[in-house]
């Protein structure tokens, strides 16, 4: 397992994938064409594998699927660092995690609860806890109405040592700006909007300099070099 800190330095400004997730003719996760494709697409200068999130349909898999799909990523991953999709409800995101780590995970990403209109109490609570259930580097990623504030995420961040890293997937600018503003280099900043390339420019004008890129599944090369683009 990389270290929390280590991993919020390797993925701060590097692109990152948001592999696919194949399934067989029954509904089941399909190994085979997964390692397959991870394989392929870490021969790639990338900064980190982002396995079974919204791209690679956590909520399509079960528990131990989740499990399974870790341990396929770390076995061709290579150097690049495996994180995995990890959610539902408190109790259950916080044993996924926790079987995530001993799969060989490198950290998560919380997504949002079952149906995402919560107190932000509540919000912050579950991030609480799930980070607490770790040793892992834990990524909260604001999406739907879940939305954690920046003064929540400020501080979740001093009670959790592994919370290394903010994604957000609403679009919200104003919030993006107040977190890096807020948090500046305690942790790293993921932009998540549907094809994010299309937003890369304003969110990097907001202090979110990288992203994760589900194009980056079907052309890689073509990915990478956009990606260097709002850098220049």
């Amino acid at each position: 397992m990389i270290a929390p800190t280590e991993l919020r330095e390797i993925i701060r400004n590097g692109l990152l994938s948001f592999p696919v997730t194949p399934f067989d003719a029954e509904d089941r996760f399909a190994p085979k064409p997964f390692s397959a494709h991870l394989e392929w697409l870490s021969s790639y200068p990338v900064a980190g594998l982002i396995v079974a999130g919204g791209t690679g349909e956590l909520f399509s898999l079960t528990p131990g699927e989740v499990v399974e799909v870790v341990k396929a990523a770390r076995a061709v991953s290579g150097d690049a660092p495996v994180i995995a999709g990890c959610g539902y409800g408190t109790r259950i995101a916080c044993d996924m995690a926790r079987e995530i780590e001993a799969a060989g995970g490198d950290g998560i990403l919380l997504l949002p609860h079952y149906l995402t209109e919560a107190p932000a109490d509540g919000i912050a609570a579950r991030v609480r806890a799930v980070c607490k259930a770790t040793n892992m580097g834990v990524i909260v990623y604001n999406r739907g109405q879940a939305r954690v504030s920046a003064e929540q995420l400020a501080q979740l961040a001093d009670e959790c040592p592994n919370l290394i890293g903010f994604k957000d997937g609403t679009g919200d600018i104003d919030t993006v700006r107040r977190v890096t503003i807020a948090l500046g280099d305690r942790l790293s900043y993921i932009g998540g909007m549907p094809t994010h390339e299309l937003f890369a420019q304003a969110y990097r004008g907001a202090g979110m300099p990288t992203y994760s890129s589900a194009v980056f599944n079907f052309v890689p090369e073509t990915a990478l070099k956009f990606h260097k683009i709002p850098r220049r």
